[in-house]
């Protein structure tokens, strides 16, 4: 998918670094806002006037808050500590690059053209801000765990519900491809309708009122849906030629053998794949015995969740999950290991939405208010500073937990929406190709030659300007367009600024030299209308000289086919003086390497136009 890989190898070194160096430094901010917090809580308490404090305590004697619903505690500690996990998988070295282009991609691929436009905008946005989207991630998965775990009951742990739906619904859309609902080959096996949207169920259930749980009709109709989900899987799951009912089609593994054989080459330790080869063997020789089972399973299941029978509702529950639990193991093979996965795959989430429902229909506690103290005065009195303060010390410790949960939130989506609000890619990933830049100070060395319009420039007349000087092969198809459109969007990203900033490339050909090509060259590139582009050329001798003075090899490789030249950039400062020189090998040249080498330009040129 155009633009969603970065083209950088998923644990390349100076990547893995530099986010591992984020996601330090994040911590320790993380750290900092719960001890900061619980600090000014205990500062506050204890600075509460004695009247003040005992009357919010007898307030708080006399609210009536209910025990918790196991059913709701089941979902908000569970997938709390789901959340958690998840976003300790998101610490992955190779997810900072990887994610994009490795899990993003592929599992966008058999989508529709619409469903790919829309996750390849997201994994581009992801690609060239790898090291900011990465810890994102980690932080916002994180603090919606904790903040779902600390908060029982109330307006924060409501708020916790609809946060995680909300979260859940991005990475739906944009992580899963919508589950892959809309793709051919939709199978219950393979995780369909995506383990995600199972997150965002869960979080809308905890967002309900309490009151909503005092009655069985929530467990009803939460195992109706589920039934029904159950029954729509089983029909297509014995749909015919789709591939499931042969375990070998044609001497090749049919669509559930293809599935496990593949898992089994993740990286994991070695017991687990020979379970996953042993039951790829098992469906390859039985797979129409194979998949009746399943299809009959699911069918069973869900007519007993849609009728909610309760003298074969538990045991249907019952033998659900412990099907859930061996198709996470056998065909989703856990769906965490291999350095890359992101979740434990749908079936621990399904399992947990299933028995929360049975949880709800069938253990629903006795009425009770939920009723929160309300300060008269309204809104406005208690936004006057007074009521904040008594608000935030007699505040209960989940309260405070919560608040602390919503600040790791916050300090992953904040840099998060920053970068994304930002036009330039990170740098990181043109670090990662070209290496660390060489700071310089010398004079940069004269020259006369041609412009691609035949004009003269020296380094003289460049005299007030910052330079960012290249050296191109005119008739190269590969590697040098490459550069010349970057250096064409770090003009752009300049802005008015790119008025004092030249964009010079000098020719690299001792045979192709002529102003012709440079002419050419421009045109073909789109340059012509870039007002601080030049192509500059002249006579072989001065070239060379030009050649020697910069460092840079030009020569014909064997057979006259092409030119071999040295790929390197300079920043000319105002004054004349050479300030930087780096590698300007495109690499990869994806569109988030290209993104990646215009900023670390612009950035250079932006520091040397801000010195001067």
């Amino acid at each position: 998918m155009p633009g969603m890989n970065s083209g950088i190898n998923a644990n390349d070194p100076t990547v893995t670094a530099a986010f591992r160096a984020a996601l330090v430094h994040q911590g320790l901010v993380a750290l900092a806002i719960f001890v900061l917090i619980a600090l000014l809580w205990a500062a506050s308490k204890a600075w509460l006037p004695a009247r003040a404090e005992a009357a919010a305590a007898g307030r708080g004697a006399g609210l009536a808050w209910s025990a918790e619903p196991a059913a709701r505690r089941l979902l908000r500690i569970s997938f709390g500590l789901i959340w958690v996990f998840d976003g300790i998988l998101q610490a992955q070295p190779a997810m900072a690059t990887g994610l994009p282009s490795q899990v993003i991609a592929p599992t966008a691929a058999s989508s529709p053209g619409w469903v790919q436009h829309l996750v390849n905008w997201g994994g581009t946005s992801w690609s060239y801000h790898p090291i900011e989207a990465g810890a994102a991630a980690v932080w916002i998965q994180v603090g919606i765990g904790i903040w779902l775990i600390v908060a029982p009951a109330g307006l924060w742990s409501r708020a916790a519900g609809l946060v995680s739906a909300g979260w859940g619904l991005v990475v739906w859309a944009f992580g899963e491809s919508f589950g892959g609902i809309f793709a051919p080959g939709l199978s219950w096996l393979f995780g369909a309708p995506g383990a995600v949207l199972f997150y965002c169920l869960a979080g809308v259930l905890v967002a309900l009122p309490l009151a909503a749980w005092r009655r069985p009709r929530l467990g009803r109709g939460l195992l109706a849906v589920m039934g029904a989900f159950f029954l729509g899987m089983a029909v297509l799951q014995a749909w015919p030629g789709r591939g499931f009912w042969q375990g070998v089609s044609g001497r090749q593994p049919g669509s559930l053998a293809a599935m496990t054989q593949s898992m089994s080459q993740t990286s994991q330790p070695s017991v687990i794949t020979g379970w996953i080869n042993a039951f790829t063997a098992f469906d390859e020789a039985h797979g129409f015995a194979v998949n009746l089972f399943v299809v009959a399973a699911l069918a069973v299941a869900g007519l007993a969740m849609v009728t909610a029978w309760r003298r074969v509702l538990l045991p249907a529950v019952a033998a659900t999950v412990v099907l859930c639990l061996a198709t996470w193991v056998l065909v989703q093979d856990f769906g965490f290991f291999g350095g890359l996965g992101t979740d434990p795959n749908s079936m621990i989430p399904m399992a947990l939405v299933i028995v929360a429902g049975y949880l709800a229909l069938t253990r629903v506690p006795a009425a009770a208010a939920e009723v929160a103290p309300v300060p008269s005065g309204g809104w406005r009195a208690r936004l006057r500073p007074a009521a904040l303060y008594q608000s935030f010390a007699t505040a209960t410790v989940s309260s405070v937990a919560s608040v602390s949960a919503l600040g790791v939130v916050i300090l992953g989506a904040a840099p998060l929406a920053a970068a994304q609000a930002n036009p330039s890619a990170s740098t990181i990933l043109a670090q990662s190709v070209a290496g660390s830049v060489a700071p310089l100070n010398y004079p940069a060395s004269a020259f006369r030659l041609t412009d691609q319009n035949g004009r003269t420039v020296t380094m003289a007349t460049l005299h007030g300007k910052v330079v960012l000087l290249t050296f191109l092969d005119p008739v190269c198809t590969s590697d040098c367009p490459l550069i010349a459109q970057e250096f064409r969007a770090a003009g752009q990203l300049l802005g008015p600024s790119s008025s004092r900033v030249e964009l010079v490339a000098v020719v690299a050909n001792p045979v192709f030299y002529q102003q012709a090509y440079t002419e050419a060259f421009t045109r073909q590139e789109g340059l012509s209308q870039v007002p601080n582009w030049l192509f500059l050329t002249g006579p072989v001798p001065s070239l060379q000289k030009v050649w020697s003075d910069y460092g840079v090899d030009a020569e014909v490789e064997p057979a006259g086919s092409m030119v071999g030249h040295t790929e390197v950039a300079y920043v000319i400062d105002p004054s004349g003086q050479v300030r930087e020189e780096f590698s300007d090998d495109p690499g990869p040249g994806t569109e988030a390497t290209q993104a990646s080498f215009a900023s670390m330009l612009a950035g250079a040129a932006q520091q040397y136009l801000g010195a001067s």
